[in-house]
């Protein structure tokens, strides 16, 4: 049976380095792609796939954030402060599993974009996702329709949709565009402190319940001020 994620983790406490100097005086997911905050994109995603409450993890720049969430209702956002301390994307899920419940949750990074197709790709995870089957189902992007991107990607995919991690030296066609649905139960076991999601990734796959599902549409990758453009860009000519 598909599931129907209500619940969303949004990390948000990231330095945003490559970005400077934007973020010199504001977080990364504050930055405005096409008249609006990364993080208000990913926001109004979420809303529209059922989604009712939204942990956003802060620790950069926190109060810009807790203040620019506060009076938001769809999804209503809850803050996970990290400003004392360095979680790391993995330490930050294990830090919010009490406010994200038993269920498989929708997992976001507060700074990616992507100009859905003819459906809503968070709704596309949601059908996708076999519980039976996964521990983790990330939405992947095709690297060479990707814009702002130029890396060796970081998957290959199955026709099942299984994932196999790029070895060194390896180019695959498949980027990990920064969604994905998780089950809480993922993280049993999980370190304490300071660790990256890419372990929680690691040993998903290594015990084959790591899948992909390919993005319908365009992701962009806004890692730098100069990839604000080409994504402004893209989206607004998706819009006209």
């Amino acid at each position: 049976m598909p599931v129907t994620p209500h619940k969303a983790m949004v990390l948000a406490a990231g330095l945003g380095v490559r970005m400077r100097p934007l973020t010199n005086t504001m977080p990364k997911p504050l930055v405005s792609v096409a008249g609006q905050p990364l993080l208000d994109h990913v926001l109004d995603k979420l809303a529209g796939a059922g989604v009712t409450e939204a942990v956003v993890n802060v620790h950069y720049l926190p109060d810009q954030i807790i203040d620019h969430v506060k009076t938001r209702s769809r999804p209503r956002v809850i803050i996970s402060d990290e400003r004392d301390e360095v979680l790391g994307t993995g330490g930050a899920v294990v830090k919010a599993l009490p406010l994200l419940g038993d269920a498989p949750f929708f997992h976001v990074n507060a700074d990616t974009m992507w100009i859905d197709g003819v459906r809503s790709n968070l709704a596309r995870l949601a059908e996708a996702f076999d519980p039976a089957r996964m521990d983790i189902l990330l939405l992947m992007a095709p690297t060479t329709s990707s814009i702002g991107y130029s890396g060796r990607g970081d998957y290959a995919m199955l026709p099942d949709g299984a994932l196999r991690a790029r070895r060194e030296h390896q180019v695959v066609p498949f980027v990990y565009a920064g969604a994905a649905i998780m089950s809480p139960a993922t993280f049993a076991g999980a370190p304490a402190g300071q660790f990256s999601l890419t372990k929680m990734f690691d040993r998903a796959n290594e015990q084959e319940r790591l899948f992909g599902l390919r993005l319908d549409g365009v992701w962009m990758h806004v890692g730098t001020p100069d990839a604000v453009q080409a994504a402004e860009e893209a989206f607004l000519e998706s819009v006209a």
